[in-house]
């Protein structure tokens, strides 16, 4: 009978083996100091769209679309949303952009309204220097800018001027046609060299690093298995030396991996955001806030426990 060898394994050294850590920021927006790293950060989405592809658009034209919105921010932080976040255009697959006085018209007062009542930092969802100076002088402090990767030295110097934070997404073309053609010869590199230069970009205007956040653009010009890779290799992204923000919450990718419709999507949505935060994510911009603290609570602590 042939002997059998015993496997030799030396313990320990395992831990060089994989790393769980997430890098450590403290991001200054405006009166705020934001710690990332130790704790997930969420961003609770507030709507004020009449065509929300996630079907919570709040902006009905109706008397009552303020108090509806303050009402329901307010829910967002009591859920546990650490950062709300106000957009007034849908950038969904097809979407065609609205004026920017429209735009204003929407966002600008309810984040007057909120600055007076809330105690997180409020974020506008642009990539319109107008709006954002509009929503910076009524008290927001981040700008997420889906546009990100383009060059934007209007908007850039209004983030400088205010001492706000930025969000930078990566984004193919434009939400019209974001998901036609769809086409990468390298995705992560291709997404990190767009961002690294956007950041470089920022730098240049007087925006320091200290104040950038960037999004690889989950959906935005991204097929299920692009969007899947992003997650799975995230932290890839750690080498731009910025906060990582991702955006899963009830997109189609999510329904297509499930066949689940936008309703259909919370367990999926959940699963993609743990796997986000085991990859690295320090922000999380979700609907369902209550959900996503609990399971991403969980995260943290067995990430936490393992360092």
């Amino acid at each position: 009978m042939k002997k059998q060898v015993k496997q030799k394994y030396n313990c320990d050294n395992l831990a060089s083996l994989r790393d769980n850590s997430r890098q450590k920021y403290c991001v200054p927006a405006g009166r705020y100091k934001i710690a990332l790293g130790e704790k997930t950060k969420i961003m609770g989405v507030v709507n004020m769209t009449p065509d929300s592809f996630s079907s919570d658009g709040l902006y009905k034209k109706s008397k009552n679309d303020l108090l509806r919105a303050v009402d329901y921010a307010q829910k967002l932080i009591h859920e546990g949303a650490d950062i709300v976040d106000i957009g007034g255009e849908s950038t969904r697959p097809g979407s065609v952009k609205i004026s920017e006085t429209e735009e204003i018209k929407r966002v600008v007062p309810l984040i007057g309204v909120l600055a007076k009542k809330i105690k997180v930092p409020i974020s506008v969802d642009t990539y319109k220097s107008n709006v954002a100076r509009a929503a910076l002088d009524k008290g927001a402090v981040i700008v997420n800018d889906i546009m990100g990767a383009k060059k934007d030295d209007a908007l850039f110097k209004m983030v400088r001027d205010y001492k706000a934070a930025i969000v930078l997404m990566h984004i193919r073309n434009t939400p019209e046609n974001m998901q036609k053609n769809i086409r990468y010869k390298n995705l992560i590199s291709e997404i990190c060299s767009s961002l690294r230069n956007s950041v470089e970009n920022c730098l240049e205007i007087g925006i320091k690093l200290d104040r950038i956040i960037i999004d690889p653009g989950i959906c935005f010009g991204k097929t299920v298995k692009h969007n899947l890779e992003i997650i799975n290799r995230l932290n890839y992204f750690n080498v731009l030396n910025c906060p990582i923000l991702i955006g899963t919450s009830r997109k189609s990718f999510i329904g297509k991996v499930l066949n689940k419709d936008v309703n259909g999507r919370l367990v999926g949505t959940i699963a993609s955001a743990c796997a986000s935060v085991l990859n690295g994510a320090h922000i999380l911009r979700v609907h369902d806030v209550k959900e996503i603290k609990e399971a991403v609570t969980f995260v943290d602590a067995v990430i936490n426990k393992g360092n």
